[in-house]
């Protein structure tokens, strides 16, 4: 069976690391699996291929992502706002007749925006005759343009007056966008949604009534990422040895869907609650622009900046003694996952995929959604208590039954063989 993962990026970005470790996953199920990406990639691994393999090539895919851009921002009358939060897929790039799509058995797509594949383009691939999985990564296969809808649920029956836009009304681009989606041949692709909260969305969108929506989550090798001593890799990264130590994490920590005002707030509340916790509690912070957010901070801060080293990362989870994700909106996290199997436990806000991975009081606390004074119980419930490592153990034990990847790459490959099945009979 030859499957090949497309995806926009190959490593960048919460969907790629879920793609590769997929792919990874099934691949060590005995699957020939190969990546088509559209950014310039590392030569590194033979399975995966580029798009952008020449110098025109980078030019013209530049160009597609930038006219996409424009066109957004054209429409909402020069308005940086939301300018990322949306996609309209009006330009990509034709793959259907690559070598790589023409050799598949079955095309599984993963997140294909930002000027890689238009809907026109991912049209041609269903027409093609192969089956195609369509991994959820966010809402945006099921809505017009928007990847969180937030509050909205016009998905449900027709998209227009997107709150996204500067301008919106019934036939705003939000509508327009959806309606051309409305022609894709949805009854031949088979959507995976990676969290029960994204499958239900999906399942009520007017978009596919009519498709076959399941749910899958993402695979984590559970070798790689384990506990290690927290003493010896507290002193590799020179953290305190004595203190508590919280961890927050985000591609770019100033993003507001993910949340870091509201873990500002609550450490204000545990800050007036117990003053002696100042001595006794620092917090981590990982990710762009971690430095620049840092002395927002009541609490001692330790700015890590941006790591790619999946090893440092790993370090970083066992050194910590929680992992805060005030996330506002979030699929399935890869982060939440990570921390857990490496026996950190985890709190988070009731949004999302969150509530799926974190079991309240068993690996983690779940705190009601933008409740800053539920999260400070949760940070105090959890850091403080005197059940901590059975917490621990639970967070490593839910990941290993839930997550694993011997787990995750079953079910996948039972779906392939399932529409292969269907196709030639």
């Amino acid at each position: 069976m030859k499957v090949l993962f497309v995806n926009t990026y190959e490593s960048r970005g919460g969907a790629a690391i879920a793609c590769r470790r997929l792919a990874r996953a099934v691949s060590r199920a005995g699957v020939d699996v190969r990546l088509l990406v559209r950014e310039p990639f590392s030569g590194v691994d033979q399975r995966i291929s580029s798009v952008s393999s020449s110098r025109m090539a980078r030019m013209l895919n530049f160009f597609r992502f930038a006219w996409e851009r424009f066109t957004i921002f054209l429409y909402n009358r020069f308005s940086r706002r939301n300018l990322f939060a949306v996609s309209i897929a009006n330009t990509g790039e034709d793959i259907s007749r690559r070598k790589e799509v023409q050799e598949a058995d079955v095309i599984h797509l993963h997140w294909v925006n930002q000027g890689f594949l238009s809907i026109k383009d991912i049209q041609r691939l269903t027409e093609l005759g192969k089956p195609v999985v369509w991994t959820m990564h966010d809402m945006w296969p099921f809505t017009g343009i928007c990847h969180y809808a937030w509050q909205c649920r016009r998905f449900e029956e027709r998209c227009g007056c997107c709150p996204f836009l500067v301008s919106p009304g019934e036939n705003d681009l939000s509508a327009q966008v959806l309606e051309r989606k409305q022609k894709w041949k949805f009854s031949d692709i088979s959507f995976v949604a990676c969290s029960r909260w994204l499958c239900d969305n999906a399942r009520k969108a007017s978009l596919l009534q009519n498709s076959d929506v399941s749910n899958i989550p993402n695979p984590i090798d559970t070798n790689f990422w384990k506990p290690q001593n927290k003493q010896e890799v507290r002193k590799m990264f020179r953290f305190p040895e004595k203190r508590k130590l919280l961890l927050f994490v985000a591609d770019n920590v100033s993003d507001t869907r993910k949340g870091i005002a509201y873990l500002y707030e609550a450490l204000k509340i545990l800050e007036l609650k117990k003053a002696d916790l100042i001595e006794k509690m620092s917090l981590v912070i990982l990710g762009k622009r971690s430095r620049d957010v840092s002395l927002q901070s009541p609490f001692h801060t330790i700015p890590m900046g941006y790591l790619s080293d999946a090893k440092q990362i790993c370090r970083l989870y066992s050194a910590v003694d929680l992992f805060v994700t005030p996330s506002l909106e979030d699929n399935l996290p890869n982060t939440v996952m990570e921390a857990m199997a490496c026996g950190c436990p985890v709190v988070g806000f009731r949004i999302g995929g969150i509530p799926e991975m974190i079991d309240h009081l068993q690996n983690g606390y779940v705190a009601e959604s933008r409740s800053s004074a539920d999260l400070a119980k949760g940070i105090e419930e959890i850091l403080f208590s005197e059940n901590y490592f059975y917490y621990s153990t639970q967070a490593r034990l839910k990941v290993q039954q839930s997550y694993a990847e011997p787990y995750i790459a079953r079910q996948y490959m039972d779906l392939y063989q399932i529409l292969l099945d269907k196709k030639y009979e």
